[in-house]
């Protein structure tokens, strides 16, 4: 449990209510509309979806990726062995293992390049995980100790039965604007980073197509001599 779970609690019970009044509308050039209109979702919401997200099972998958380049490592290893044989059909074969071996480990396009880097982007992932909800964390507590956060659990705890003004017209509705703006700014910049993080990362995530190496022939009747 982080810090982000233990405020998860009256973090969401605020922005419930910050919901609440959000559905009444937003003062006018407020700047939680431009937020609004690009995350599509309500603060509450978006702190909810975003809870889900843990740093542990990206840098468990990044683990497990790089246990599977000793599987390569040991095919590569199998490949380099001496060959004992020589002449037409072993320069074929040396020509195709000479193939295999590029498209299995030489470079970063190979199959262990593409290892290495899915392995990469898992942990970076991972750190963007943590470093967002540290991030949502310290925006929450802000605005739970704020008169802004008194303002609106105000507004939102009139008793049963009574009449009262509602939504962003109302009490506690710019105080709403305000918290809804705050948290989402912080969402925002942590999405910034997810796609920053793809666009970095994408063009070393590209399939590895094997393309077949030209091989020469044996003729027909040639010799094999196996030994040396």
């Amino acid at each position: 449990m982080d810090v982000l779970d233990r405020l998860a609690e009256p973090g969401l019970d605020l922005l419930r209510r910050v919901d609440t009044l959000l559905a009444g509308g937003a003062p006018e050039g407020h700047r939680v509309w431009p937020l609004l209109r690009r995350m599509q979702v309500l603060p509450g919401e978006a702190v909810q979806g975003f809870l889900d997200l843990r740093p542990a099972p990206l840098a468990g998958a990044g683990h497990a990726v790089r246990r599977l380049v000793r599987g390569y490592d040991e095919v590569s290893a199998a490949l380099t062995d001496p060959v004992l044989w020589s002449g037409p059909a072993a320069s074929a074969y040396g020509q195709a293992r000479t193939a295999l071996l590029h498209h299995l480990e030489e470079g970063p396009e190979s199959l262990v390049g593409r290892l290495e880097s899915t392995a990469g982007y898992a942990d970076a992932l991972a750190d963007w995980v943590e470093g967002s909800r540290v991030a949502l964390a310290r925006a929450l507590a802000d605005v739970l100790r704020s008169a802004e956060a008194v303002a609106v659990v105000a507004a939102t705890s009139v008793p049963v039965g009574a009449s009262g003004p509602r939504g962003l017209a109302g009490p506690g509705g710019p105080e709403a604007a305000e918290i809804a703006a705050r948290v989402l700014a912080v969402l925002c910049v942590a999405y910034d980073g997810a796609e920053t993080l793809l666009r970095q990362w994408g063009p070393s995530l590209a399939e590895t197509r094997w393309r077949a190496p030209l091989v020469d022939r044996p003729r027909p009747g040639t010799p094999t001599r196996v030994g040396w």
